[in-house]
């Protein structure tokens, strides 16, 4: 595919960051693209490597290797090189509901089992993707392929406009049904929307595809709470199916003294707060509405990634708590091509810190004790290095290291540390008590997302809202 030497005769080139100085003036998209014919250059790259692990989405352990979605990399890569996006696009949004916000928040996967990882560096296929998926707004493509074919006058109730929740409704209104898709806060997207800070997503693409949506007879209904608003009965009633994707949205707590104190809050809370002031008063709002203040950030993952960046946006101060140890430079013996590499990444979010306070905002293998307030509020927090030794059982467990106390200041205290599952009360409402695939136990309900596999990446949310979009369609047309 692409060019048969092209990863022989061209390096891999990604696109540019904004400068660290500039970009923390706002919360701007920070990710400048490369120009059109360097990102064809750079599709010209993949190589006819016979079997394509890119797109193969298999399973070792936990990790999935490979586009979980199945998307045809090779195939538009080789499509972007001949100049015809238009049939690159095609191609893409075949399996790809949302290929504009993947290619601007999906850790690439693919890229982690493309062939030319082995010995050298892969293709940019998640800035390759972004190129196809830009232009196809930009030319009216994306409303084009959503159109439906007929209408099949069936009618379905969506709860959740997450990925999982937007997949399916797109998926679903292009094959003739009547889509409403329901949203508890007062914005569709989900955590594309109030989850993922702006300078990583820009709001815009997520209204871009939704008001597309819109237009092809999708409806969505906010601030309405399913389970509490409207209850499993009334959807019953007015649907011939009901899709939950309601995602995994209980963050997981740290219960540790001091917790009742003001400060102490989920990231998920913080981060939803500052998207929503920042889409209602702009950037000025918030600039240096926390400067001196001292944060501390418990999770080293994106999300910790994402408070670290937002925080330095407002003038704080901040340091990030991780509790497992540091990722090694390069891939382990035991972490070989292609498994996805679990190597350190100094994110945008740290690479802001380093130039402003001129050192990496992660401290590796330390547990956090103790919560110290006044007054009721936050102040700082108690904290011990930990090292990880096999207990009895045979299973890593962190031990503290004598000597190594510390206590560090603490104005506000933001909870990174993933999510345990779904809304509870969503899932009595519906007396969702077990599931065998996207179906359960009530034969017109089904489930997708994080809400039935647990928390995960968007890209997986994607493919089970287009997996269940079509087990739904396969049960309304026998139903019918």
């Amino acid at each position: 595919m692409g060019k048969a030497t092209g990863f022989l005769e061209y390096k891999r080139k990604s696109a540019n960051y904004v400068e660290p100085e500039k970009r923390l003036k706002n919360f701007d998209e920070f990710v400048v693209p490369l120009d059109e014919e360097e990102q064809r250059i750079q599709a010209a790259r993949c190589m006819n490597c016979g079997v394509p692990f890119c797109l193969s989405g298999v399973m070792y352990g936990n990790s999935v290797s490979g586009c979980p979605n199945g998307n045809l990399i090779p195939e538009w890569n080789e499509l972007i090189y001949q100049g015809n996006y238009k049939e690159a696009w095609e191609r893409l949004s075949k399996t790809n509901m949302l290929p504009e916000m993947t290619s601007r928040v999906c850790p690439a996967p693919c890229e982690g089992a493309c062939t030319n990882g082995i010995d050298g560096d892969p293709v940019t296929i998640h800035y390759n993707e972004r190129l196809i998926s830009d232009k196809a707004f930009e030319n009216g493509w994306v409303k084009e392929q959503g159109e439906p074919i007929s209408k099949t006058g069936r009618k379905v109730a969506i709860v959740g406009s997450g990925p999982a929740g937007l997949s399916a409704a797109w998926r679903l209104n292009k094959l003739g049904h009547t889509v409403t898709v329901y949203e508890r806060n007062d914005a569709v997207g989900g955590l594309l929307m109030y989850g993922i800070p702006n300078m990583k997503l820009d709001k815009n693409v997520v209204e871009k595809r939704v008001n597309v949506m819109k237009e092809l007879g999708v409806e969505f209904i906010v601030n309405c709470n399913i389970g509490k608003d409207i209850s499993y009965d009334e959807l019953d009633k007015e649907y011939d199916a009901i899709l939950l994707t309601g995602g995994s949205t209980i963050p997981r707590d740290l219960n540790i003294p001091g917790r009742e104190l003001d400060g102490v809050e989920f990231a998920v809370d913080f981060l939803t707060e500052n998207t929503k002031t920042l889409l209602k008063d702009g950037h000025k709002s918030l600039k240096d509405t926390m400067k001196g203040k001292n944060v501390v950030v418990i999770g080293g993952g994106d999300t910790g990634n994402d408070c670290v960046g937002t925080t330095l946006r407002r003038g704080a101060n901040v340091v990030q708590f991780e509790i497992m140890p540091e990722a090694p430079e390069k891939r382990l013996a035991n972490n070989p091509w292609p498994t996805f590499p679990r190597v350190k990444k100094t994110d945008y979010g740290q690479q802001e810190a380093i130039h402003l306070q001129g050192d990496d905002p992660r401290i590796y293998e330390i547990n956090s004790l103790k919560f110290n307030g006044e007054n009721g509020k936050v102040k700082s927090v108690d904290t011990v290095k930990i090292e990880w030794k096999k207990n009895n059982e045979g299973r890593f467990v962190p031990v503290p290291i004598k000597g190594t106390e510390k206590t560090y200041d603490a104005d506000l205290v933001l909870l990174c540390m993933g999510f345990t599952g779904a809304e509870k009360y969503t899932l009595d409402e519906f007396d969702v008590i077990s599931h065998e695939g996207y179906r359960t136990n009530d034969k017109k309900v089904f489930i997708a997302g994080d809400m039935r596999r647990g928390q995960s990446l968007v890209i997986w949310a994607i493919y089970e809202g287009r997996s269940a979009a079509e087990e739904i369609d396969e049960f309304l047309m026998k139903e019918s």
